[in-house]
């Protein structure tokens, strides 16, 4: 079983959420981490609420997925900070909800472009090093959307839907080189994710709906993920009832076609 402690662990979306749970679980295994998202000033906050004792084990690295220009230099600087990279989470990411007949294309490239492109784009630059090293652990935070698509998510079912392709080609291609490939499907997680969900326009949902509200907490899915990583799990589903939808669409498609469009996913 994988021992966390020590190795150097990239987190992008560290600033809140998931990715926010994730330090403070990795900070208490004693992990070295690199914490990357949009806001610096956010970044220090969660380094502070990590504790002094282990700040000198944490790097920030400021970055955003839609500037994929960007993210090859970012890489470069990512491996610099402790001279290599044991694993990298890709977990940033935004969110979605509205109808499909109302949402603009514009809508569809923001969100292909940050969840899928952006976690791609890091993927690609840093592969190199992991080959070089004949050892990584790309750990991806998709969605159970990425298994199965619901209403007001048409878009980010996409593009987490993407995801789980492209990764299980790279699991396949790099399974001599040591890598390692694990997929994370959460299902309703007590986050802002919502706040910031994209409606058909583009702009920000500004508000928590009912299921996100219901959902389990950040830190029980962050031990779920954590527990994941150690065991180097190929795919995990992480939720409450919600999870059953995987096995429904995968063994029962047209019983559950009926009860995804009568259930309440917001």
């Amino acid at each position: 079983m994988l021992n966390p402690a020590q190795k150097v662990i990239w987190i992008t979306g560290a600033s809140s959420g998931i990715g926010e749970a994730l330090a403070y679980a990795l900070a208490k295994e004693n992990a070295r981490l690199i914490l990357s998202a949009r806001r610096i000033e956010e970044l220090e906050r969660v380094k502070a609420h990590c504790g002094p004792e282990v700040r000198q084990n944490i790097q920030l690295l400021p970055l955003d997925l839609a500037s994929t220009d960007t993210l090859q230099t970012a890489t470069e600087k990512a491996i610099r900070l402790f001279g290599y990279i044991d694993i990298l989470v890709n977990n940033g990411g935004i969110s979605q909800r509205s109808l499909i007949k109302d949402t603009s294309i514009e809508v569809d490239r923001r969100l292909m472009e940050v969840n899928y492109f952006g976690a791609i784009s890091l993927t690609k630059y840093l592969l190199p090093h992991f080959i070089e090293r004949k050892a990584g652990h790309f750990v991806n935070v998709t969605s159970l959307t990425g298994k199965f698509g619901t209403p007001f998510r048409s878009g980010y079912a996409a593009s987490k839907h993407a995801l789980h392709g492209f990764f299980d080609a790279l699991r396949a291609e790099h399974y001599a080189d040591n890598i390692k490939v694990t997929m994370i499907c959460p299902g309703f997680i007590h986050t802002r994710l919502t706040y910031s969900a994209l409606t058909a326009d583009g702009s920000p949902l500004n508000k928590m709906d009912a299921a996100q509200y219901k959902g389990k907490p950040a830190d029980w899915c962050a031990k779920k993920i954590i527990r994941a990583i150690k065991r180097e799990k190929e795919e995990v589903y992480i939720g409450g009832r919600e999870v059953l939808g995987v096995y429904l669409k995968r063994f029962v498609p047209a019983i559950f076609s009926k009860v995804i469009r009568n259930t309440p996913v917001r």
